[in-house]
């Protein structure tokens, strides 16, 4: 068992807070740990049928355009259920409602330095409606591709965000392949 002997706050902003932990290990050696802790988020598949929508972006970290399923975090609700969430992402980033919204589970996306995990939804019965995309999300495009075209981009490397290919991965075990 780890305890934490100290935590100090090194860095905060309204979205991600950075800490860094004096820990005890079970043996009594002391140690260090860097956490960065952020909201829990959702991720959407908005399925119908045989087609999937993507929204690409720009992710300023990798300095890259890149396209992955809707996902995101509601800062100023951080209490808000996460199917609302869901519901919310879906129509602000890709311009859609779901008419169902399935969980299909919860995975955290780095436990080695990262507090954060992602909770996951199927959408389907989907609709139109208007986009409202964030400020950061300006550039933001929405893009249908089938579930074949979907998995030769995560095989060519083409989709790199790596909740994208979790949450598919829990989705083809929920289903089967289908």
């Amino acid at each position: 068992m780890i305890k934490t002997v100290s935590t100090r706050l090194v860095y905060e902003n309204p979205w991600t807070r950075v800490r860094e932990d004096v820990i005890e290990r079970a043996d009594g050696s002391r140690g260090l740990y860097g956490v960065i802790d952020k909201l829990d988020f959702t991720l959407v598949i908005p399925r119908q049928g045989d087609d999937l929508w993507l929204v690409e972006q720009y992710r300023y970290p990798v300095q890259g355009r890149f396209a992955e399923f809707p996902q995101g975090a509601w800062h100023e609700r951080p209490d808000a259920d996460p199917a609302e969430v869901a519901r919310g992402e879906l129509r602000e980033e890709a311009g859609l409602l779901a008419a169902e919204l399935e969980p299909l589970g919860f995975f955290y996306c780095a436990y080695g330095m990262a507090s954060h995990g992602c909770h996951v939804f199927l959408a389907t019965g989907l609709s139109p409606t208007e986009r409202a995309p964030e400020l950061e999300e300006q550039d933001m495009t929405v893009r249908k591709v089938t579930v074949s075209q979907f998995e030769d981009m995560m095989r060519s490397g083409e989709i790199r965000d790596s909740n994208s290919m979790a949450a598919w991965n829990l989705y083809r075990l929920r289903y089967n392949n289908t």
